[in-house]
């Protein structure tokens, strides 16, 4: 079932066009990842869908309807930390439903709130403030933080920028996992690592340098649960193959954006 299509979506900012003509088709209960180049337009993508921004032409439809303004079911989690450094970690997590509740949580949502923070590890740091957490533990407060409002939709904005090689690949693997375990809730996660986008998602579309379009889409079938160890198979590596081909094609280096890919490969030759 199709929960979010983006149809002939186009975007400047300033006259500098973003995206030109994107296509695509949000799955429900998929884990979709968007790959590309930095400044592409997949933050701008993104916000669009979120309805932080508006296309300049086309549309995009959540559930069949124009979307029109932000909403519960689409919550994005950002690059850099949105956690309020006031708040500790316990209240972090409840402000969405506490401000749409006017104060009043009922029980059952207050319950819900301590078993995501069980479940994501970080129970006994309910009264930790974010300075107080480490970069892993913040990331897991952001993700947590969206999904006690109960979104059918979760939009993640490059969430693993910026943490080490080791606790990134552990939060890839944290994050698939917990996917794994909800029904038909559909992440759309952006990332410039296309190793990241094979293990954790079921479809992968690839998007050229700017202004950008959608120029491949791959299903990834590997089997589920995931751990890491997958990346080491052939299977993984036959994705792999095609991804690379997918980014580097020569359509997207003489489009531009990629020259270094180009200067290095007939360095090699």
């Amino acid at each position: 079932m199709i929960i979010c299509s983006i149809e002939g979506v186009y975007k400047a900012f300033e006259h500098k066009k973003v995206l030109e003509n994107v296509n695509l088709e949000l799955e429900e209960g998929k884990f979709t990842c968007l790959v590309g180049p930095s400044g592409c337009g997949k933050t701008t993508l993104i916000n669009l869908v979120a309805g932080h921004e508006f296309p300049d032409r086309g549309k995009i439809l959540f559930r069949g309807e124009p979307v029109k303004g932000p909403d519960k079911d689409r919550l994005i989690v950002f690059q850099e930390t949105a956690l309020f450094e006031w708040l500790n970690l316990w209240e972090n997590t409840i402000w969405g439903p506490l401000s749409r509740t006017k104060g009043k949580m009922p029980e059952e949502a207050l319950d819900r709130t301590a078993q995501w923070i069980e479940k994501v590890g970080l129970k006994g740091f309910e009264d930790k403030f974010p300075l107080q957490l480490s970069g892993g533990m913040q990331r897991r407060a952001e993700l947590i933080r969206g999904l006690v409002n109960e979104p059918s939709h979760l939009l993640l904005d490059e969430p693993f920028r910026g943490l080490d090689a080791m606790t990134r690949e552990l939060m890839q693997e944290y994050v698939t996992a917990l996917f794994e375990e909800m029904e038909r809730i559909s992440f759309l996660f952006i990332t410039s690592d296309i190793q990241e986008a094979i293990f954790m998602s079921d479809i992968i579309y690839f998007m050229s340098p700017a202004p950008a379009t959608i120029t491949r889409k791959i299903a990834v079938d590997l089997p589920r649960p995931r751990k890491l160890e997958i990346t080491t198979t052939p299977e993984f590596f036959q994705y792999k193959s095609e991804a690379i081909d997918a980014v580097y094609s020569e359509e997207n280096v003489e489009k531009g954006g990629w020259e270094i890919v180009r200067d290095l490969r007939e360095a090699l030759e």
